[in-house]
């Protein structure tokens, strides 16, 4: 049946992201960058504690708003949350891009980058890491004087390769693109220790985001910040939808700054184990490329995919990355708790050597 009304032209060309598949309850998920020690219990004690009214009643923001910002480091101005980074990107995205302008992306990277930027019928700008997964940052630099697109998303570590791109680079980035809004996505910010909030005031192009859904460990909530000027901020808010942020993921993400300590444990457990996953990977002869977030990307060659179905077959779940690279192989890993590392790297050496010779 054809639709009474043709969609529109910068739609009909989308690709589509692919959400983490059904099913995944009660395995391990290792292939999402999800927080997998589950969510805080001070979170969850603070969604037990949520009343018949609040749950009834649209949320207020600014209570917490200025919390968070607090948090941040920012001023409540300069903060604005949103459901999820996506919306952050969403609304950025609404405010700057336009049909037929340039925006600027490094891929492979976080597939919604483009998918916003084609939904508004952009002109994307792309840029590649090499064959050794080096980052062109010459190439950045020219792009952004020559080209000067409105946008430019940047992810600090990269999805899916980990890599982090260090502040004197950034400063060069951010110095070159004067003409262009540049998103500094700190997704994972807490496990790469490296910021450029701070920067806000200096640099009228940045605009920061932060999420709530990797180590405070509330992707199921949705909650995401978008940190700029407050000039920018004041811009974009209005394309904000007006209650995008229900009062669970408020009063959860309140509870997680109260106890910063819990996430700080459960960062430095995957920081440790991803270093213990990198060497076992080594002693396997597996080529994993260093990483500054939650993940390692590694290229097991021709027998990834078996790899990945086999060890789901297991309950551990992993993701290939076949389309970002053009061939099979690549797999990222969600780097979970030490004990579940350890799972991890006993089932693939039990793998290997079992597969050797295939």
């Amino acid at each position: 049946m054809s639709l009474p009304v043709p969609l529109r032209r910068a739609t009909r060309r989308l690709g589509w992201y692919q959400a983490p598949a059904e099913g995944r309850v009660g395995r391990l998920r290792l292939d999402f960058n999800e927080n997998t020690a589950g969510a805080p219990p001070a979170a969850l004690r603070a969604l037990a504690r949520l009343g018949r009214d609040q749950i009834a009643s649209y949320p207020e923001y600014q209570p917490a708003e200025r919390k968070l910002a607090r948090f941040l480091g920012v001023r409540p101005e300069q903060l604005t949350l949103t459901d999820g980074i996506d919306d952050a990107l969403r609304v950025v995205a609404d405010a700057f891009a336009e049909a037929g302008e340039p925006v600027l992306l490094v891929e492979p990277t976080f597939a919604m980058y483009r998918f916003y930027a084609d939904l508004l019928g952009a002109r994307v700008v792309t840029l590649r890491y090499d064959d050794r997964l080096r980052f062109p940052s010459d190439a950045v630099l020219r792009a952004l004087r020559r080209e000067r697109p409105r946008l430019f998303f940047l992810a600090n570590p990269n999805n899916p390769t980990g890599d982090l791109r260090p502040l004197a680079e950034l400063r060069r980035i951010l110095e070159a693109g004067r003409r262009t809004m540049i998103v500094v996505d700190e997704a994972y910010y807490e496990f790469s220790g490296v910021s450029v909030i701070g920067w806000i005031r200096r640099y009228p192009n940045l605009i920061v985001t932060r999420t709530f859904s990797k180590a405070a460990g509330l992707a199921g909530l949705r909650l995401g910040c978008l940190v700029s000027n407050a000039e920018v901020l004041g811009a974009l808010r209005p394309l904000r939808a007006p209650y995008s942020v229900n009062a669970a993921a408020l009063a959860a993400a309140l509870a997680v700054i109260r106890d910063p300590g819990w996430m700080r444990r459960y960062v430095r457990e995957v920081t440790r184990g991803r270093a213990e996953l990198a060497r076992a990977l080594g002693r396997l002869g597996v080529a994993a490329y260093p990483s500054a977030a939650n993940f390692l990307l590694a290229d097991f060659g021709p027998r990834g995919p078996a790899l990945v179905r086999d060890l789901a077959r297991r309950g551990i779940l992993l993701r290939e990355r076949r389309s970002d690279f053009g061939r099979a192989g690549w797999v990222r890993i969600t780097v979970g708790t030490r004990a579940q590392t350890r799972l991890l790297i006993r089932e693939l050496e039990r793998w290997w050597k079992k597969n050797a010779r295939s």
